[in-house]
């Protein structure tokens, strides 16, 4: 008896996206409140949900300005060498830091896209920094065990803001989903 399939690969059993089981589509057409099954390649729940909010300033990229002149003169500042441009590299980090808080605060803040952590973080490093700056200015200098000491707090600011800015946020993307369906 001769072989047929000498020289030829089977065919593939790997179900393609547009491809169903006999099994799923009655079940599919007899529950139409359950969920769908999903297809192999199919895509989860997009992160986003319609257009990036605009800045007040519309017309003009001002935290995309001050990201691009924060990064340029960080550049500049590494080329020159540290000793002579300290405040430079200050000056430059500062201005991508504002730029980036803006557009995270403002896209969390309208449930575009979540920040959460980031944006939690950020009132604990401003905390942590001005008493570690304060300190000084009382005593000769910031003992080393200050840092440790204020880590359950830097935690706790964390915690808190984490929650307050998640609520927030889970808020702004329902009341962007239910104004995305009418």
């Amino acid at each position: 008896m001769a072989k047929h399939n000498t020289g030829r690969r089977g065919r593939s059993r790997k179900r393609r996206p547009g491809q169903h089981n006999a099994r799923e589509l009655p079940e599919r057409a007899s529950a139409p409140a359950r969920s769908a099954p999903r297809a192999v390649g199919a895509v989860a729940q997009p992160k986003t949900l319609g257009e990036r909010p605009q800045a007040p300033w519309h017309p003009l990229p001002l935290s995309e300005l001050l990201i691009l002149v924060g990064m340029i003169g960080a550049v500049v500042a590494f080329l020159r060498g540290v000793e002579g441009s300290v405040a430079l590299l200050g000056a430059s980090i500062g201005a991508v830091a504002i730029g980036t808080f803006e557009v995270a605060l403002r896209e969390h803040l309208a449930g575009f896209r979540a920040h959460t952590l980031m944006l939690a973080v950020i009132p604990a490093v401003v905390f942590h920094t001005a008493v570690v700056l304060v300190v000084p200015a009382f005593a000769n200098h910031a003992p080393r065990w200050l840092n440790v000491a204020l880590l359950p707090l830097d935690v706790a600011i964390v915690v808190v803001c984490f929650k307050l800015l998640r609520a927030r946020y889970v808020d702004a993307r329902r009341e962007r989903t239910f104004a995305g369906l009418r």
